[in-house]
Order: structure tokens, then C-alpha cells, then sequence
């Protein structure tokens, strides 16, 4: 607490002459990153936008393999294949941003070009996948793909680890009951695991938020507002990387901006911190929802006829058919 302090202290201290400042007669601001904006919040507008916008298109494309991989690393692999699998998994949280900038430039760009054309093609009437599109593959959705397998070891390491403690009688238990496999998934280890889940996909989001130099490397950005994924000059420009590009050229004045701009993404990654907590104990085993809801049930009865719908516990629908067979014979 005293060290997130000490970095909440400083950033208001360095952000403040930035902040208040009038941006339409210092001559500070008058050229540079910070030239043609009437205020500071004109300024931080479009890079809080391209933040949250790279940051979401990562989650959404990497957030879902992650899960799957975790899921057959956990549930469907081989033991020998699941153990290589997931350590080569742990070793692309190893590999630098800049590598992974790099691999972007030369692989993903070109890769992604022909791909591009057909998202234009058919569903360009999707704002999405309108405009020119781009020939060099220096847009929003190359930044987007890298990003997603950025965070990928993150959400697959977590998300495993929480699939593997599933307690094995939830899982007999669903199996014992006729489950087939996909099935005991969804009515034992994903309902266990849900708010690891989500603790590993916000995790991702805080990975995708503040990444720098693959988004500075891959796309080539504008401080805008835009929404198109397959334009080279309508990307958003991102926090982070705005910063890392001006910082060295930048007047002291300028510095300030650029570090008011790193508050406004200390507030984004506090913003997303608290909402993972707050889902997690929305949905947790401990959560007040949960306790409320067993406090409202009424007391077991023997020789009640117990449901095993889909949505019941499959452990307490396996207590309830063993309780019944012991009332029937007695």
C-alpha cells in the first residue's frame, strides 16, 4: 500500500502542471506530441480510447484460445503431452516485447494482408472492416493478434491451475451420473473455476494495457478516435506507447503531459483491478450471493425427490440420489 501510494503521489505531482495548464497560449505545448490540442483532456481522449480499444481486441481474440488451451492441457492431453505443452505455454511469457514486436513486423504484417482483403470484401460494410485497406499490414488488428499471444501464457498458466484443483469427487460425482465428458466440464470444472477465470482474463487485459513496444513497433498510429481494424492511418495510439515514442524529444512541459498521461492508465489498471475483485466476489465460493442464496434454502429431507437438472450441483444431486436409495430400501 505504501509503494501504489508512492506512485499515486508522484504521478499527481508530475501530472499537475500539465493538468492546469492552458494549452491554447503556452508555447510548450505549441508543437511536438501535444501540438494542435486544446487541452490536456483533448489530448488523453484518444490514447485512453486506442488503449482500451487494443487492449479489448487482444482479450477477445487470445482470452478464449487461452481458455482452451488450459482446458485441453488440464482435461484432454495426454499426461507426458500435457506437461511439454504447458511448459512451452510458460515460456512465451519469457520472450521480450520487443521479439514479439518484431515477429509482428515480419510474420504477422504479411501474413494478415490477404486476410485483410477478404474481411474488406464481404464484410466491409461492417465499419469495423470499411476504408482502404491497408498494404503494408500495419493496422490496428496485426497489433491486436500480437497482443492476444502476448497474453496468452498469462490466462492459460492461471486458468490451468485452476481447472487441475477442481475437486475430484465434483468430477466423479457428474461422471457417476451419466456425464459425458464435455458435459461433467460444464457442471463441474468450469463453474468451480469461473472466477479464476475472470481473475486470469483481467490479469491479460493489465498485460495488454500496458504494453509498449509491440504496438509502437507493429501499427502505425494517429491520436484519433477510430474504430477501423484494417487501415494503416486510422490506427488509435496507445498510452503507453505514445509515451515511449516522446518521451526522449519532449520538453520538460511535454514530459509532464506524457506522465499525466501514465495517471489516466494508473486510474484504467486500478479501474480494472477493482472490477476483478468485485466480479470474483460476486462469483466466488465465498461469495455474498451464494451465502445468501443457502441461507434462503430449506432443510433437507430424505425422502425428498432430489433434482438433477443441469444447473444443480452435481455432487449435491449425487448425495440426494444416495440419500433416496437409503429411504427407499429402509
Amino acid at each position: 500500500m505504501v509503494i501504489l501510494a508512492g506512485v499515486a503521489l508522484f504521478l499527481i505531482i508530475k501530472a499537475g502542471p500539465a493538468i492546469t495548464a492552458n494549452w491554447t497560449t503556452n508555447p510548450d505545448l505549441a508543437h511536438g506530441t501535444t501540438q494542435g490540442h486544446s487541452s490536456f483532456w483533448s489530448y488523453v481522449g484518444p490514447l485512453v480510447w486506442g488503449t482500451l480499444w487494443s487492449a479489448l481486441i487482444a482479450l477477445v481474440l487470445g482470452a478464449p484460445v487461452a481458455i482452451g488451451i488450459a482446458l485441453f492441457i488440464s482435461h484432454y492431453a495426454p499426461r507426458r503431452l500435457a506437461g511439454a505443452l504447458g511448459y512451452l505455454v510458460d515460456l512465451l511469457a519469457a520472450v521480450p516485447s520487443v521479439v514479439f514486436g518484431l515477429w509482428g513486423i515480419f510474420v504477422i504484417r504479411p501474413f494478415i494482408v490477404p486476410f485483410q482483403d477478404w474481411l474488406n470484401q464481404y464484410l466491409g460494410w461492417i465499419p469495423l472492416f470499411g476504408g482502404p485497406v491497408s498494404r503494408t499490414g500495419s493496422t490496428m488488428l496485426a497489433g491486436g493478434v500480437v497482443l492476444a499471444v502476448m497474453i496468452l501464457p498469462i490466462i492459460t498458466s492461471i486458468s490451468r491451475e485452476i481447472f487441475l484443483q477442481t475437486p475430484r469427487l465434483h468430477e466423479e460425482a457428474a461422471l457417476a451420473l451419466g456425464s459425458t465428458k464435455w458435459e461433467m466440464i460444464k457442471l463441474a470444472v468450469f463453474p468451480y473455476a469461473r472466477s479464476g477465470i475472470v481473475s486470469a482474463t483481467l490479469l491479460g487485459l493489465g498485460r495488454a494495457l500496458g504494453e509498449t513496444m509491440a504496438i509502437a513497433l507493429i501499427i502505425s498510429p494517429s491520436l484519433i478516435v477510430s474504430l477501423h481494424l484494417i487501415t494503416d492511418t486510422k490506427n488509435s495510439q496507445t498510452i503507453a506507447a505514445n509515451a515511449a515514442l516522446n518521451f526522449p524529444e519532449s520538453n520538460p512541459l511535454q514530459r509532464d503531459a506524457l506522465i499525466a498521461t501514465g495517471l489516466a492508465l494508473f486510474i484504467i489498471s486500478f479501474g480494472v483491478n477493482f472490477i476483478a475483485r468485485w466480479v470474483v466476489s460476486r462469483t466466488g465460493a465465498g461469495s455474498r450471493r451464494k451465502n445468501k442464496a443457502a441461507r434462503r434454502l430449506p432443510p433437507s429431507d430424505p425422502t425428498t425427490t432430489f433434482s438433477t437438472d443441469a444447473t444443480a450441483s452435481p455432487v449435491l444431486a449425487h448425495r440426494a440420489a444416495e440419500k433416496a436409495e437409503e429411504a427407499a430400501d429402509r
